[in-house]
């Protein structure tokens, strides 16, 4: 595919949505109305007005065709809140969360969360650290990455130094938003290779991968791919290392995306984070298992002077003076109020329970998988209760996992297959990420359709076609 079509690709619907080939919508005669059009256009906007419960029921019908996201078994995103969240989201909908003089109650709300997300990060003290809401956990990243590009630039430039080539250290697992990073932002990326017997970043190797020109490492508690935790204690004692020898003092950003709202309740002895030394700053995504409603995140620096000063914006026009240090400006706030609803909601106790519920649903899963004879586990969820694994070698040539995705997915279950990273990307596993609402019985239930699948397929007398395969993979 050349560059063009590349981006020609992105901005079309993708393959699985229901466009048709019309450009007109057709509306049922039930919704039409006397004096109303019959037919709207999909793709401009229309002429003259229609009455609210016609659009309504356009859109409806239309969405309805989206999956079951109780069967997503690929995203990591929250589906599910209870009645008094969505209430409460119906009711602060139209709060911007930039506009901190008109909403000053949810500005100190904002405060108030990444002060307790701060503290189950174990903050030497979470009033002297700083942080901030974000859209999601991608958004969150980016500032991780930001504020150690600029100090790093800042100490080179008060030592006299060059500064136009930084670097970030990552796994070549790493999450996709950690490459738009080193893109949109001019620092160059260099992947440390997962492989059989290192899979995922430990330290390995990392001295041949630093330099003076290295901003920081990321750590990753959830690898994208597998689910696995870095040992973000080991990764720092590997840094110790390259101090003593080299006299570069390299800092972790911990990307927690998953990890950062499990590990606190599941895997509380668990060293990897602000009790790390080395680690500077943690994010996490609070739409997946933070348990709130898509898109939210948090970014937590340990202390105020690890944010450098000059990140910060001053905004005075919305009324006031506004620090912010986000990407974005207008967002929404609701998100905010119900991650506070949650905690007081859950308490540590709530959210250990639902998260433990998460992984012995995770264990149960890739036990059973691992009994099958035709697989074998990367991993098994005991790190967040996500879990990888593969066809093993030599069990058949009449079928790939690609198959085993498809066959599923006539049952309504999405779970992906894909290709691993660079230097194992003639692997193909599949992943399943258990969420909220993956009940003990879904999951008995999806069991029995993995082994039936999976029977039907080594019944075959021939291989199954592998043309026009479709190689998914869901961040």
């Amino acid at each position: 595919m050349t560059i063009a079509e590349d981006k020609k690709a992105a901005t079309q619907p993708p393959t699985t949505a229901y466009t048709g080939f019309n450009d007109r919508t057709q509306l049922n005669p039930i919704f039409a109305r006397p004096g109303e059009a019959t037919e709207l256009p999909v793709d401009r906007i229309p002429a003259t007005e229609s009455l609210p419960e016609t659009a309504y029921w356009v859109v409806h019908d239309e969405s309805m065709l989206d999956g079951n996201a109780r069967l997503n078994l690929a995203t990591f995103v929250g589906t599910w809140m209870d009645e008094y969240a969505a209430r409460l989201y119906s009711e602060s909908a139209d709060k911007n969360m930039i506009d901190k003089d008109e909403y000053p109650q949810t500005a100190a709300i904002e405060t108030r969360c990444w002060k307790i997300v701060a503290g189950l990060w174990n903050s030497p003290d979470p009033e002297k650290s700083i942080g901030t809401s974000t859209i999601g956990s991608s958004e969150a990243c980016m500032l991780g990455g930001l504020a150690l590009k600029r100090r790093w630039q800042l100490a080179r430039k008060a030592a006299g130094k060059p500064y136009d080539k930084p670097n970030l250290i990552m796994s070549s697992a790493v999450q996709v938003c950690w490459e738009k990073f080193c893109n949109y932002w001019d620092v160059e990326p260099r992947y440390v290779p997962i492989s059989d017997d290192h899979k995922v970043l430990d330290g390995h190797d990392l001295e041949k991968y630093v330099d003076e020109n290295t901003i920081g490492v990321v750590a990753i508690m959830g690898v994208t791919y597998t689910g696995m935790y870095e040992p973000v204690d080991q990764i720092a004692k590997a840094l110790d290392g390259i101090q003593e020898d080299t006299g570069l003092d390299i800092k972790i950003h911990v990307d927690g995306a998953s990890g950062g709202m499990i590990a606190p309740f599941l895997q509380p002895n668990l060293v990897w984070d602000f009790r790390v030394d080395r680690v500077v700053s943690i994010s996490t995504s609070a739409h997946k298992y933070g348990l709130v409603y898509p898109g939210l995140g948090w970014v937590v620096w340990k202390t105020v002077d690890d944010l450098p000063s000059d990140l910060v914006f001053d905004v005075t026009y919305l009324g006031g003076h506004m620090p912010t240090f986000a990407l974005n400006f207008s967002r929404p706030g609701a998100q905010v109020l119900l991650q506070y609803y949650l905690f007081l909601r859950l308490g540590f106790d709530g959210y250990y329970r639902i998260q433990k519920v998460s992984q012995d649903v995770a264990l149960y899963l890739s036990s059973e998988i691992a009994k099958m004879p035709a697989f074998e586990l990367w991993n098994d969820g005991s790190d967040i209760p996500v879990f990888a694994w593969q066809l093993k070698k030599g069990h058949t040539d009449k079928w790939n996992l690609y198959h085993l995705s498809e066959r599923l997915r006539l049952k309504g279950w999405l779970i992906p297959a894909y290709p691993m990273p660079d230097d194992l990307s003639d692997l193909t596993v599949q992943r399943i990420v258990v969420r909220n609402g993956l009940s003990r019985n879904l999951a008995e239930a999806l069991v029995i359709d993995i082994r039936e699948a999976a029977d039907y397929l080594d019944s075959l007398q021939a291989p199954m076609p592998t043309e026009g395969q479709t190689h998914t993979f869901t961040h």
